[in-house]
């Protein structure tokens, strides 16, 4: 079911694959590791073999991408924050949050993130509609061990995306729970709505 209310279209057609419904903190505090410039996507997921179907996937963009997880980075110093590494699956990478848009900004656009070395993400809860999510298991491209459903807790996977699986090879911190999905994806919305809780 997708959200109630009506909408010119723009929200559909915006090239942020996080929408705001009810923000908490929009967080700027922090610089981009390098690589948030640069990484591919999906980062983790056997070169796009078993990448995700969802809209927000834009495998022709590098850097973080709008919807994907904001962790912590003490590999580049204190303070810093960017996408996953594979390092970072031992568990020393935090989830702070969710970026609000693609680090490297859009052609023909403002591209503040490259200008400031900041990159913001929200945090401290709020209500979000989300088009970048796992639709697939990494590892086998198969369906999700557990679909999206109200009620169920959203981890990061290794890609740096929202999923419901928390198994070794597929999620990437220790199960820290980001959200709380409250509308999941389906033919009528590609978006899947969650409440916040990081």
């Amino acid at each position: 079911m997708a959200l109630l209310g009506q909408a010119s279209g723009g929200f559909t057609e915006s090239s942020s694959a996080l929408r705001i419904l009810h923000v908490g903190v929009r967080n700027t505090i922090g610089q981009l590791t390098a690589d948030s410039f640069t990484q591919t996507n999906p980062p983790a997921a056997g070169g796009g073999t078993h990448a995700t179907q969802a809209a927000g996937l834009l495998t022709s963009v590098f850097g973080v991408l709008s919807g994907s997880i904001a962790f912590t980075r003490g590999d580049e110093g204190s303070s810093f924050h960017g996408g996953p590494t594979a390092a970072g699956r031992a568990h020393t990478e935090r989830v702070l949050g969710v970026y609000i848009n693609n680090a490297v900004g859009n052609a023909f656009e403002n591209q503040p993130g490259v200008a400031s070395n900041r990159g913001p993400y929200v945090s401290a809860q709020g209500a979000y509609g989300n088009k970048l999510y796992e639709s697939r298991d990494i590892d086998g491209g198969g369906a999700l061990a557990t679909a999206y459903a109200p009620g169920e807790e959203l981890v990061a996977s290794a890609n740096g995306y929202l999923t419901t699986s928390v198994d070794a090879d597929h999620d990437h911190t220790d199960g820290t729970v980001i959200g709380i999905c409250t509308i999941a994806p389906d033919s009528n919305s590609d978006e899947l709505v969650y409440d916040q809780r990081i």
